[in-house]
């Protein structure tokens, strides 16, 4: 619910008609269904209602509903350009469903278009944080913390000026923003587990362990919260301890080799050799399948390229059956699914071509490359196979990765 209030402390939407009250009145009580409804029937009578659009847009992100939340957001902010809001609840969605790229250029014009809105800094530090511009982010976070002030609000913006600190090498200055995080907000987990880290760097064992143990109480279900405890007990000698926090974030996170060592360790140290030994197998199993992995992204990359230059000297067919094999030995790389869909497409072989093409944009929805290259398969298709029958423009050949 944190998007709905920052749009109602923003009075986007407690200054309008009724419809839109009725709305908000809706999905604080928890009832989005029906306030989806309501809105979708708003925009219906109304498609140019912005503020409409901008709350169906924050519920349908919520909900999960990734293209129709941002298509409503970017109608909003189409309808609203200068609204600060509206690019900042775009950016946010965007952020959301991962498109950390795309989301960035809505913050930078919601700080632009207002710059006391404090958490568009926040959320344009964090992406900036993100991107590895640790000067740029500091910039922003601290405009933020200048203006929420000594308030529970602040907390995630010191969180993450921490890390920027960090980032620094200067650890006594993030563990204190992450103590002034922890202060505003004391059930800020992800700050006590950082805080616990900072201390840890610092020597202060017992403060690192106390804020470790926060953390866990707080989020039990954080793998690394619990990998961060375990460890501790385990460097003070409690293994016992340690290996039941370490198992409990094994569990969370399987693959996670550290966790793993870990955890082997405590079993060790506790007497506990058969639990250690399966541990042990286990890591031994996953370096095995690592090594496989690593040798078949090796081969499906030459495949692919091989393919790639096969395509490129006009021999399609060629190219065809060496992206087929590179895509049964990296079937989640989409880049080379594409690559493998059009060389179908453009030997006529329109049904699996534009399964594979589906299953390109279905695996990244926010890809409008391969959102624009189905729509150019699916027009030049026969209409047997659902298409239109057009004559499109060349594809050009594969790409080499």
């Amino acid at each position: 619910m944190r998007i709905l209030a920052a749009l109602a402390c923003a009075g986007l939407l407690l200054a309008q008609r009724k419809p839109i009250e009725d709305a908000w009145d809706l999905a604080i009580k928890g009832q989005r269904p029906q306030a989806i409804r309501l809105l979708n029937h708003m925009i219906k009578d109304n498609p140019r209602d912005a503020d409409a659009r901008l709350l169906l847009g924050s519920l349908l992100q919520e909900e999960g509903e990734r293209t129709e939340s941002i298509a409503q957001l970017t109608e909003a902010v189409r309808l609203r350009p200068r609204s600060a809001e509206a690019q900042n609840a775009l950016g946010e969605a965007l952020n959301a469903f991962g498109d950390v790229k795309a989301a960035r250029a809505p913050f930078e014009k919601a700080v632009s278009l207002d710059p006391r809105f404090a958490q568009a800094h926040v959320n344009l530090g964090m992406i900036l944080l993100e991107a590895g511009e640790s000067d740029a982010a500091a910039k922003h976070l601290d405009r933020a913390i200048g203006l929420l002030g000594h308030k529970p609000d602040a907390a995630y913006a010191h969180y993450l000026r921490a890390k920027v600190c960090t980032e620094q090498n200067d650890v006594p200055k993030a563990a204190a923003q992450l103590q002034e995080a922890v202060t505003l907000r004391p059930d800020l987990a992800e700050a006590w587990s950082d805080l616990g880290d900072a201390r840890k760097t610092l020597s202060d064992d017992a403060g690192a362990l106390t804020a470790f143990e926060r953390a866990v109480s707080l989020a039990p279900d954080d793998a690394v919260a619990q990998t961060r405890l375990g460890a501790e007990y385990l460097n003070q000698g409690k293994a016992h301890l340690a290996a039941a926090h370490l198992q409990e974030a094994a569990r969370l996170d399987p693959t996670n080799q550290s966790t793993l060592y870990s955890l082997q360790r405590a079993f060790r140290e506790d007497g506990q050799e058969e639990q250690a030994d399966a541990i042990k197998k286990k890591l031994a199993e996953m370096l095995r399948e690592k090594d496989k992995a690593d040798q078949n992204l090796l081969a499906g990359i030459q495949l692919n390229n091989q393919g790639a230059d096969l395509e490129r000297a006009g021999n399609l067919p060629a190219a065809l059956e060496k992206y087929r094999a590179a895509v049964a030995l990296l079937p989640d790389h989409v880049g080379i699914r594409v690559n493998f869909a059009v060389a179908l497409l453009r030997l006529a072989e329109w049904q699996q071509g534009l399964a594979e093409m589906r299953e390109a944009v279905r695996r990244e929805p926010g890809n409008a490359l391969w959102k624009a290259a189905l729509d150019d398969a699916l027009k030049q298709a026969p209409a047997e196979f659902g298409g239109q029958g057009q004559a499109g423009k060349s594809r050009k050949a594969g790409t080499k990765y």
